[in-house]
């Protein structure tokens, strides 16, 4: 394990942005969809979050592997949400703003990994 970072990286701050936005979002589902649906998003959020989170403090062999799985529940998390926009539980105007959101933290992540494979492959003698 390595020590903890100063400050966070900016895409799990940003990923916290998203959360509190779709927490008042999720107050307003009707109860049957805050309990389905709702609750499969929220789980997604609380699933990257916390790989996110933990990535930050694994050395860089394992950030990756983990990093791949942030953004695999990223996938799975604008899947579900776009499921809850077409069944219009979730206003177009919302809906932009936190695809848009995911968007963005999903290229951040990608960002990261990338480098991370980059400086893995650097420190890898090839033969």
């Amino acid at each position: 394990m390595l020590p903890p970072p100063r400050e966070a990286p900016k895409v799990l701050l940003k990923e916290k942005e998203v959360y509190r936005f779709w927490i008042k979002l999720h107050r307003d589902f009707p109860k049957v969809e805050r309990l389905g649906i709702g609750k499969k998003i929220e789980q997604s959020f609380l699933d990257l979050l916390e790989l996110t989170f933990t990535s930050v403090y694994l050395a860089p062999e394992q950030k990756v592997v983990v990093l791949g799985r942030a953004i695999a529940k990223l996938d799975n998390l604008k899947f579900f949400m776009q499921l809850a926009w077409e069944a219009r539980l979730i206003h177009t105007e919302n809906y932009a703003i936190i695809s848009t959101n995911l968007e963005e933290i999903g290229m951040m992540l990608w960002g990261w990994r990338k480098g991370l494979q980059e400086k893995l492959q650097q420190k890898t003698p090839t033969k």
